[in-house]
């Protein structure tokens, strides 16, 4: 019988504590004993309105916005990939990492943006460390921002080929954006409560009706091959990034806000209530490497596997992209900087808990090609018949997505009353997945695009104009085009650990531009807050980089037909190490410079 303490109950509510105190407690201490926070001063939102990137917002409709736009695949696929290690090192990471690293760094990234004007992370790392830093930080922030993109990417891909409710559903959620951002921004001005009804239940309607479409004529049309649902998502990305982010942008993000905290509430109601037992061990035999999913040892390869649920630098590029540039007011910074990355940590512990509810040889079925799941020596428990009842076969189905859907529809259809329902649960879960993942697409598509005009506004001056269509469309095109051809040549071995790489090391250079934003302003007592974390996270992901080059991307080289991608990604991440060391030794140079300047003002002031 299983222990009570190897339950989720007991699990999921010292979670929410933990969380709930941080919250309460730590988050103010940053944001008014630490940063200061404003509620009188004008925001960039309203000093720069131009009603199509500069915007005021509702506090909410922003947090949606702002939640839906970080909280991609990363805090549902990487803990999911990391319970190959077992189940207690991934909720350790989660619950500390989020409340002293991933909460912190997005609090003040989001705080130091919205005080230059919206400007971006590159932009503020050349005003604050200097020009080195911020060219560094620009090349390293487009490379890291395109190899993310590939990695969320991949999952949207592995969950959606062959599956045409999904992809109808999926599909209804674009126009039914669109419709929604219409509604409240030009048929009904300010009235979000209506445009809400219509959109939740639009998206309830479209995965309800999603069922018959298999039986359709319109089945065989939405059928779609990896590489078709590749280049849909691609056209889909193209275009979020060029309307204006009222269209489609906000209000998609919003409406998907509602399914994800929504579904992340109800998902931990039913751990609570129904309080299934973890099957997946504490510790996993591949603590050690090996193993099957992810070739790395625990240490580093469980903070990058991790990734976003504890601490994520991608969410820098949103907190100095789309949203700094819709705060309505400074107070608000607080709720949607700390807050949002709280609600993402308790998605990932929330993900990890429910696909540890699967038995191993289950797990691994599904997250490891049949070919090579053979060699494990294990047999399925449960999966014949969990096949049967969502109605697809998801054996082999890598990328993490499947197995979390299965083990949320598991614990859903466990609900009284919902027993007979299953397919309906896993096809919800599936479309709440690729809303995540998607959200964090069109606002990084979006994001890169501004980045990408920085530089080509450096050669021709229109590039820098965000409003400039030919820039606008030309910018868009390259960003997409660049994280097209990862998804298209890689794998979840290959793309998921450079991704998990990249982001980490962007995380470093978001904690090392915050750290310089609090000694500049005079705050040098209070720099541990963000000091700590990046040399924690430093130390963990150039170690993940160095052993990822040597034990997984050159010998990839080695491979028949391989030997390019395989010295591409060996390259690139070798590339982000070293402009995250050169940030790095230039952050330290300015802070040493800027206590030897302190040092002599005091002693000046003693004479």
């Amino acid at each position: 019988m299983t222990s009570f303490w190897l339950r989720a109950f007991p699990i999921m509510l010292g979670a929410l504590c933990v969380l709930a105190i941080a919250y309460r407690y730590y988050s103010a201490f940053l944001a008014y004993r630490v940063l200061g926070l404003d509620s009188g001063r004008k925001t960039a939102a309203h000093t720069h309105y131009d009603g199509t990137n500069y915007h005021p917002t509702n506090r909410w409709v922003l947090f949606g916005h702002h939640f839906a736009a970080i909280a991609g695949a990363g805090p549902l696929i990487g803990p999911v990939l990391a319970a190959q290690f077992g189940f207690l090192p991934g909720f350790l990471w989660l619950l500390i990492g989020v409340v002293l690293a991933g909460a912190v760094q997005d609090l003040i990234i989001l705080f130091a943006s919205t005080r230059r004007g919206g400007k971006s992370l590159a932009e503020i790392a050349r005003q604050e460390i200097g020009p080195v830093a911020g060219v560094t930080t620009a090349i390293a922030v487009l490379f890291i921002i395109i190899v993310a993109l590939a990695g969320l990417g991949l999952a949207v891909v592995n969950a959606l080929r062959e599956s045409s409710w999904g992809i109808f559903t999926i599909g209804c959620s674009i126009p039914l954006a669109l419709f929604v951002g219409l509604y409240m921004y030009r048929f009904r001005k300010g009235k979000i409560a209506e445009a809400s009804v219509i959109g939740v239940v639009g998206l309830l309607l479209a995965v309800f009706f999603g069922r018959v479409i298999p039986q359709t004529p319109l089945g065989p049309a939405l059928t779609l091959s990896e590489h078709q649902v590749t280049y849909a998502m691609a056209a889909y990305g193209f275009i979020a990034s060029v309307l204006p982010v009222w269209l489609l942008l906000c209000p998609r993000d919003y409406l998907s806000s509602y399914m994800k905290v929504g579904t992340i509430a109800l998902l931990i109601v039913g751990l609570l209530w129904v309080n299934p037992p973890l099957h997946q061990p504490m510790l996993s035999r591949y603590i050690s490497g090996g193993g099957p999913i992810i070739p790395g040892k625990l240490f580093p390869f469980v903070f990058v596997t991790i990734a976003c649920g504890a601490i994520s630098g991608f969410h820098a590029l949103v907190g100095s992209g789309t949203t700094p540039k819709m705060i309505d007011n400074e107070r608000d910074i607080r709720p949607i900087g700390y807050g949002a990355m709280l609600m993402e940590g308790l998605v990932g512990i929330t993900a990890l808990v429910a696909c540890s509810a699967l038995y191993p040889a289950d797990y691994f079925a599904i997250n490891v090609a049949p070919a090579k799941f053979a060699g494990l020596g294990m047999t399925p428990v449960n999966l014949p018949v969990l096949a049967q009842q969502v109605g697809e076969n998801v054996t082999g189905r890598t990328g993490g997505a499947v197995s979390l859907a299965i083990g949320m529809a598991q614990v859903f259809s466990s609900l009284p009353g919902m027993r007979n329902l299953m397919s309906y649960w896993y096809h919800f879960a599936i479309m709440f997945e690729a809303l995540f993942i998607l959200t964090t697409i069109d606002t990084g598509t979006r994001v890169a695009r501004f980045i990408v005009q920085e530089f080509l506004g450096r050669v021709y001056r229109p590039f820098e104009r965000t409003d400039w269509l030919p820039g606008t469309l030309l910018s868009s095109a390259l960003v997409v085009g660049a994280w097209v051809y990862f998804i298209l040549t890689g794998s979840v071995s290959t793309i998921w650990p450079m991704f998990g790489i990249a982001n980490q090391l962007l995380a470093v250079i978001a904690l090392c531009v915050g750290t310089t934003v609090l000694i500049n302003m005079g705050k040098a007592r209070y720099a541990w807050v963000t000091l700590v974390p990046m040399v924690f996270v430093a130390v963990t992901t150039l170690t993940a980089g160095w052993q990822s080059i040597w034990q997984n991307f050159l010998p990839l080289a080695a491979q028949s037909g391989k030997a390019f991608v395989g010295i591409l990604n060996a390259a690139l991440t070798g590339f982000m190490m070293v402009c995250t060391l050169v940030i790095i030794v230039h952050s330290a140079l300015r802070w040493v410079g800027k206590y030897r300047l302190s040092q002599f003002d005091l002693l000046e002031s003693r004479f």
